[in-house]
């Protein structure tokens, strides 16, 4: 799963591309709709054949795909199916009660700093941040130079508003908009989804409702604050960051470059944050993010904590006003804790070591 055009389809090209007995699908395709919605083993068997691997590309759009999927598995020995999906809302839905036990999830996302450091060198993607920042990760925007903001477009146009606004339940589609905008103007921020749905004309319930799309549609996440110890901790509150900077800017319509903006810093948690999670999520951690802040203001950018140690991480895009110590009431509360500032300089401590 992963969201359009991150490359999963290209992706299964490389890994099965050039091996026999694949049968290759797609979800968006009339005839194969059809196949699947009048079903029979008998059908299914003689279509198959000798092919032992199925890849079902865009596998949401097929309705019950999850028992479609069950009744191949349970009536054809010795085949396995692939399915690819951009919306976890729709797919995992449709698979999770008829595959229970029975399957492996993967998450694709754009491409990662890691990546790109491996494709070229330490240096020169640390050079590109400012880029990055602006365009995002993309494989298309990556992969073309010069035409970022035409890719950008055509996929925040094509991707957010064609495919999220018509998934079923989405009652008014410009409100969407609205609250996708709202919270791209927000990331590094608290998040109240009461004052949200104020601006845009929203109750809190279809708010969270409209982000929770948002959220299993790849777009955006949510992290939590921390608290453990202190009562003066924020203990309900939420932050919401975009998994690709790109999109993000091209909600906004703001692709000026980092140096003349205001929201440089904002763009800089955004990226390290969402690396980081990626990073994460790819190396199978069960780590758990969040942001601590107290009712004081005292606050830290990013707190992981895994197996009982708690990494205390300040984000700073400019490393001559990086702050060098970390609040001494979350060093009372967590005195094992280990603390450090990230900046351009030393992005690689976090994103790669």
């Amino acid at each position: 799963m992963g969201a359009r055009q991150v490359g999963k389809s290209t992706l299964l090209q490389m890994v099965l591309g050039e091996r026999d007995k694949v049968l290759w699908m797609n979800g968006d395709d009339r005839d194969v709709h059809e196949l699947f919605v009048n079903m029979t083993s008998t059908r299914l068997k003689a279509i198959i054949g000798n092919n032992e691997i199925i890849v079902i590309d865009e596998a949401q759009r097929i309705p019950d795909v999850g028992l479609r999927i069950k009744l191949i598995t349970d009536q054809i020995s010795g085949v396995q199916v692939v399915a690819t999906g951009s919306s976890s809302f729709e797919l995992s839905n449709k698979i999770n009660e008829s595959l229970a036990g029975r399957k492996r999830e993967f998450i694709l996302f754009p491409l990662t700093f890691r990546e790109m450091v491996e494709d070229t060198n330490l240096m020169n993607e640390i050079r590109m941040l400012p880029h990055r920042m602006v365009y995002g990760y993309y494989p298309e925007v990556v992969s073309n130079p010069g035409n970022e903001k035409i890719i950008l477009k055509e996929l925040s146009d094509s991707y957010l508003y064609r495919d999220i606004l018509s998934l079923e339940g989405i009652g008014k589609p410009d409100k969407l908009v609205r609250l996708l905008k709202a919270l791209a103007l927000q990331i590094g921020s608290q998040v109240s989804y009461n004052e949200v749905g104020r601006l845009v004309g929203l109750d809190s319930k279809t708010v969270e409702k409209y982000i929770n799309i948002l959220v299993k549609s790849y777009i955006i996440f949510l992290m939590p604050s921390f608290s453990r110890n202190l009562r003066n901790e924020l203990k309900t509150s939420r932050k919401i960051f975009f998994w690709d900077l790109g999109i993000r800017n091209a909600v906004i319509g703001n692709m000026a470059q980092v140096e003349n903006r205001q929201d440089a810093g904002a763009l800089w948690e955004n990226f390290v944050i969402a690396e980081r999670m990626k990073q994460l999520a790819y190396n199978g951690s069960f780590a758990q993010s969040y942001f601590w802040r107290t009712k004081q203001q005292q606050e830290i950018d990013y707190i992981e904590e895994e197996d009982g140690q708690i990494k205390a991480i300040e984000i700073k895009w400019n490393p001559n006003k990086s702050a060098t110590k970390c609040p001494d009431s979350f060093l009372g509360a967590y005195p094992d804790a280990e603390y450090k500032v990230i900046t351009p300089n030393n992005i690689e401590e976090l994103l790669i070591m």
